[in-house]
C-alpha cells in the first residue's frame, strides 16, 4: 500500500471519530506491512490538518467514560497515559469533566454496588473500596459516600 492512500484512509477515520496518535500508529503499521513508508511523517500531517488532536482526544475520551461508564479520575488519567499522551493533555481532558455529572454518576454506581453487598458494616465498606477503587474514584470520595448513605 502506498503511502497516499494510507494517509487518506486515517484522514477518513479521523474525521468520524476521535483517536489519538498511539491508535493512529498501529492502524498505519498494520497498513503498511513491509514497506518503508514513515509511520511519523503521516501521524504528524495528520495532526497538521487537524484529524488528530491529543488535546481534543482526551477531552472526548474522559467525557466517555466519564459519563457513561462511570469511571473515575484515577482510572481515566491511568488510561490515557497508557495510551502515550503527555500530561498536559491528560490534564485539559480531566478538567473538561463535569463535576456534578461525574458526582452523580459516582453515586450511582456505588450505590448500585451497596445494594449488592453482603456482610458487616466493615466488609461492606471494604467491598465498596475496593469497587470503587477498581472504577477510579478515590478513597476520600467512597468514604464520603458511604458516610452520606448510612446516616441517610
Amino acid at each position: 500500500m502506498d503511502r497516499e492512500l494510507i494517509y487518506s484512509r486515517m484522514a477518513k477515520i479521523c474525521s468520524v471519530r476521535e483517536y489519538c496518535k498511539s491508535e493512529i500508529a498501529k492502524k498505519i503499521e498494520a497498513l503498511k506491512g513491509d514497506s518503508a513508508i514513515d509511520t511519523q511523517a503521516i501521524i504528524s500531517q495528520l495532526c497538521e490538518e487537524k484529524y488528530l488532536d491529543e488535546n481534543r482526544y482526551a477531552v472526548a475520551f474522559a467525557r466517555d467514560k466519564s459519563a457513561l461508564q462511570g469511571w473515575g479520575e484515577q482510572k481515566i488519567r491511568f488510561a490515557l497515559a497508557r495510551k502515550g499522551l503527555d500530561s498536559s493533555a491528560i490534564a485539559h481532558g480531566l478538567e473538561q469533566i463535569d463535576a456534578g455529572k461525574a458526582q452523580k454518576k459516582m453515586e450511582s454506581v456505588l450505590l448500585a454496588k451497596l445494594r449488592t453487598l453482603k456482610g458487616d458494616e466493615d466488609q461492606v465498606l471494604v467491598k465498596l473500596l475496593r469497587f470503587g477503587q477498581s472504577r477510579g474514584y478515590s478513597y476520600n470520595q467512597i468514604k464520603a459516600f458511604y458516610d452520606n448513605t448510612r446516616r441517610g
